[in-house]
């Protein structure tokens, strides 16, 4: 079922709850649509528009806030199962064509202080950031009723994409000026994008990628988020929220136990996708932060591949009534994975609605699409 973007933000700020929203968030990995074609998929199972997910239609709001560049990536390399290219920052990327969607940097531009000057123009506030038919075509969407967003770079995911995850986490130590000066020119160049943005277009969701934890935890600690990401965080959001902003969503794959509350004073106030994997609990954490943050996902992706009764238990305890008061996205915490049975899948999705009281599929209603991520 298609949301209307007032019905989706009333839901994830705990507002009025008028129907339980279940959905795929991200869809399937790279070959699960092979497996399924094999177990007898229809084609509106494979393209997963048979299973009548609820999504909220998306639009971006017309301003660039990311690194500047007109040129597309060149490509040094390219033959059936690898992509070989060089980015606008001068990284090496490659990708598996069989196994991922997103290339994965060999090498990265930034070492010191004098590096990031020399790729600094590139993170810089220009008006040609500013596009003013696809604010025009922002404007006319939300309308209709789409959610419009705003890309923020992630504080701790724009060093990274520069330096690369070991010498980020050094940096913050060794090179703390280099760290604030990173975040100070998009921080500068996001508020000035988001003021013009937001003189004629209301912006719906903030939202920002990280992907800084793994099972152990994450890789940067409550006192960075404070002494580094908040003050950057809280430029755009302060600006956004006084504006009616309502929204701001923040996507970290891994354990984010340990800085969900530094996040969530620096305005966060909905997380995703809340693996189970890496010890995340949606429950326990809506028993912690109450409607204080929402949450999105949170169902274990690998618990597909075993029993039908280990389905049930899952959903059970993450569908139950503490979780249906608001505040919830009901789906996967992250694509559904290679070797799930799609006879078991078809049996999450039935479960899953006769749980939440949505009703049965129906052929006549079908529909998917990805929640903006």
């Amino acid at each position: 079922m298609r949301f209307h973007r007032r019905d989706f933000l009333d839901l994830v700020t705990f507002g009025e709850c008028r129907r339980q929203m279940f959905s795929e968030l991200f869809g399937l990995l790279v070959g699960l649509d092979k497996e399924w074609r094999a177990q007898g998929a229809s084609p509106g199972e494979l393209d997963l528009t048979a299973f009548d997910w609820d999504y909220v239609p998306y639009v971006e709001c017309g301003g660039n806030t990311g690194v500047w560049s007109s040129a597309p990536p060149t490509t040094i390399y390219e033959d059936a199962e690898t992509l070989l290219q060089r980015d606008a920052l001068g990284r090496t990327l490659k990708l598996c064509k069989s196994a991922a969607t997103v290339p994965l940097p060999l090498d990265f531009p930034v070492k010191r202080m004098d590096d990031w000057l020399r790729l600094k123009p590139l993170f810089e506030f220009r008006e040609e950031r500013i596009d003013p038919q696809a604010v025009a075509a922002a404007r006319q969407a939300q309308n209709d009723g789409a959610l419009v967003i705003g890309r923020l770079p992630g504080g701790w995911d724009i060093a990274r994409e520069l330096m690369g995850e070991e010498a980020a986490c050094v940096a913050y130590y060794e090179q703390p000026e280099l760290m604030h000066d990173i975040l100070a020119t998009a921080g500068t160049t996001a508020v000035r994008v988001f003021e013009r943005v937001t003189e004629t277009l209301t912006i719906d969701q903030l939202y920002v990628h990280e992907d800084l934890a793994g099972r152990s935890g994450p890789l940067v600690g409550p006192s960075q988020v404070r002494q580094f990401i908040r003050p950057y965080y809280r430029r755009a959001w302060d600006l956004l929220s006084s504006r009616g902003t309502r929204l701001f969503n923040l996507d970290s794959d891994g354990n984010v136990d340990a800085v969900i509350e530094p996040f969530i004073v620096c305005g966060v106030n909905a997380m995703h996708p809340m693996e189970p994997a890496a010890g995340m609990d949606v429950v326990q954490v809506r028993g912690r932060y109450g409607r204080r943050l929402a949450v999105l996902g949170g169902i274990d992706k690998h618990v597909l591949r075993r029993s039908k009764e280990e389905i049930r238990r899952e959903l059970e305890y993450k569908m139950q009534p503490l979780m249906q008061q608001g505040g919830t996205v009901f789906g996967l915490d992250h694509r559904i994975p290679n070797g799930t049975p799609l006879e078991n899948y078809r049996y999450y999705v039935a479960l899953g609605r006769e749980i939440l009281g949505l009703p049965p599929l129906s052929k006549e209603c079908r529909g998917w699409g990805r929640m903006g991520f």
